[in-house]
């Protein structure tokens, strides 16, 4: 059965609040489905107008220069609120990502080079590894304190893996719908990734310690991200990186 039922709230008996499908709140579009398509696909549109400006307006494609334009005027928009909205789905995964494949295939010097190559030669992390690291963040945040727990995540100390997060069950009768949106939800992500830490980068006292480990860690890790036309033999995810000892990276 599908519910197609619309209710309407009052605030008072002259101000009735109507139903939308999306609505913008702190600069973030939220959909009533809560999908984050509509969301994803304004703030690229966004990022590549921005992106052709800087082409257009500034006639040097010297990395330096076009790097430091790149990261304060696009990726910023790219990035806002991402652990929030975060994609679970390749095609979403890539739509973002292409926005810093057109950025890198500009650079001067760099045109030959893949999408893969051009990142490790302008020592860029995919779109995609910097979202994780900054759910990753954001779990260090909760952990101490910092930010409130909305969430309710929990964490339990070992001697081994040091803090480690609960990740919440989902009852079996949810439906496929449910379950895909829980799956990809802060609540059930940011413990995966945090989980994948090293107790010796969770170790860090302090944040601006951890942000520095948890950089030099992933920099360990391959970061292939999906895009289209290339072959890769994983989601480039750290939630699905497993090494056989993770003292081999």
């Amino acid at each position: 059965w599908v519910i197609t039922e619309t209710l309407s709230y009052c605030v008072s008996s002259d101000i009735v609040l109507h139903s939308v499908v999306n609505v913008r709140d702190l600069g973030v579009l939220v959909s009533s489905d809560l999908i984050w398509s509509a969301h994803i696909g304004t703030m690229v549109t966004k990022a590549r107008s921005k992106l052709s400006w800087v082409f257009s307006v500034f006639r040097t494609r010297d990395r330096a220069v076009m790097t430091t334009l790149y990261k304060s005027l696009v990726r910023s928009l790219l990035e806002y609120c991402c652990p929030l909205w975060n994609p679970s789905k390749v095609t979403e995964i890539q739509l973002i990502e292409g926005v810093q494949r057109t950025f890198t295939s500009r650079i001067s010097g760099l045109k030959h080079l893949n999408y893969w190559d051009r990142l490790s030669e302008l020592k860029l992390m995919s779109l995609q590894r910097r979202r994780e690291r900054y759910i990753i963040l954001m779990m260090w945040k909760i952990l101490h304190n910092v930010v409130p727990n909305s969430c309710d995540i929990q964490f339990k100390t070992t001697p081994r893996h040091g803090a480690v997060a609960f990740i919440p069950p989902l009852s079996r009768s949810s439906s496929a719908h449910n379950q895909s949106l829980f799956d990809g939800s802060f609540t059930v992500i940011g413990p995966k990734l945090w989980n994948k830490v090293p107790q010796t980068v969770k170790a860090a006292e302090s944040f601006n310690k951890f942000k520095c480990s948890l950089s030099d860690f992933l920099a360990l890790i391959p970061d292939q991200p999906p895009v289209a036309g290339y072959g890769c033999s994983w989601t480039n995810s750290l939630v699905d990186y497993s090494p056989a000892r993770w003292s081999d990276i």
